[in-house]
Parts: structure tokens; sequence; C-alpha cells
């Protein structure tokens, strides 16, 4: 397995958030984390990403545990996430944004990185040079998704990569991130309900009050 998260709970300020979670996803393969606003899906990605500590459980990436591993360490596995609010620096231009992970974690091949997002997105290097505060929303999603694939070329995490996006740039989302199997990636997609992934995962989990349990397609949310 890529992603295995056995019996895993993590507090929020001594407040259980997550509640026993068993998660696998195979490599290579696409999942969805569905669930309500404050269902936990953002607190597990966190955790995932080592920017919440784990009160109890583990988490192993490709077999190494990787549960009390400081969060940079990620990057180093090649894990990355897109978060819900994008996080882009508004002043910096659309390329600054994008490379700000290669240049954080010192990653010597950013540009030719860089490159192959570009090939899989060119609307984003059309306004390369712009600033990001420039941006439509749905093109910050665009440009966040393209920053998280620097680092994140076995593992990423998209934390609600459909909200607030027009049709059409969901649309379009939704076909970058399906091109991304061709990569070898794996890929947790997390929504509140299953609109736009469903037909890109192979699997579903749900999400509810911290804890989680697998559906099969066609199972009603």
């Amino acid at each position: 397995m890529s992603l295995d998260i056995s019996d895993l709970d993590v507090s929020i300020e001594g407040i259980g958030i997550l509640k026993g979670i068993n998660l696998l996803i195979p490599t290579g393969k696409m999942a969805g984390l569905i669930g309500h606003n404050g269902a936990g899906k953002t607190t597990l990605i966190r955790a995932i990403m080592g920017l919440l500590p784990v009160s109890k459980g583990t988490i192993s990436f490709k077999g190494e545990d990787i549960t009390r591993q400081p969060s940079h360490r990620r990057a180093n596995l090649r894990i990355s996430y897109m978060p819900e609010d994008r996080r882009l620096i508004p002043e910096l231009s659309v390329t600054e944004n994008m490379l700000m992970p290669a240049w954080a974690n010192k990653i010597r091949d950013g540009e030719e990185r860089l490159k192959w997002v570009y090939s899989l997105m060119p609307e984003i290097a059309d306004f390369g040079e712009r600033k990001a505060l420039q941006l439509s929303g749905g093109q910050q999603k665009l440009v966040a998704l393209g920053r998280a694939l620097i680092p994140g070329r076995e593992l990423i995490l998209l934390d609600e990569p459909f909200e607030g996006v027009a049709p059409v740039l969901a649309k379009r989302l939704s076909s970058v991130i399906a091109d991304l199997r061709g990569e070898g990636l794996t890929v947790l997609i997390a929504e509140s309900d299953d609109t736009h992934s469903a037909d890109l995962v192979d699997s579903t989990w749900r999400i509810e009050r911290g804890a989680v349990s697998q559906s099969r397609k066609g199972d009603e949310p």
C-alpha cells in the first residue's frame, strides 16, 4: 500500500477530533474522502502532512512509519497537499508561487518540474507573470494544484479542490486530476460530496464525526 493509516486518533486542544481512523490507498490509485464541513476531512489531511500531532495510531507511507516525523519530511518523501484556502502569496507572481516549494525544500529540478506542470495546465503558463491576487478564485485553484505538484510526485492530498469554483473551471480541474492517473500518483480527494470526484476515484471513504468507513461505488452519501 502507498498510504496506510491504522487506528488513528487526533485531538486538538484536548478535544478528540478523529477516532480510530483506518484507511488504505494503494499506490497509483485515487480515493475520495467525503464528509460534511466539520466532519474531520481537513484534520485528517493535516495529520497526514504532519501539521497536527497524532494521539494514537500510525501513518505509514510506502511501508515507512511517518507518524512522528516532522512535517518537512513529507516533502522529502514526495508528499504534498493542496489546502482548501489555496494559500497563495498575493504579491508574488504565479511562477514564483509555483516555485516556492522547490525553493523551500531545495528541489534541484524545480524548473523542470514547473515545465511539466505547465504542460499539464498550459493556461497557468499563460498568466505566469501575473500576481496571484489578479487571478480569479478558479484560476487560483489551478495554480494551487500546480504548486502542490512540484513536490508531490508520489502522494497528493487535495482538500476541497472544487469548492467555490465555476462549473467550467471545476470541469477543467477534474480533467487535470484525471490526467494524474497516468503519472502514477496516489491521490486523496476530500470533498463535501462526490459530485465532482465520483468518476475519478477508485474507492470512496466516508467521514462522519471523526470516524471513517469505506463505501462501495454507488452507495449513497
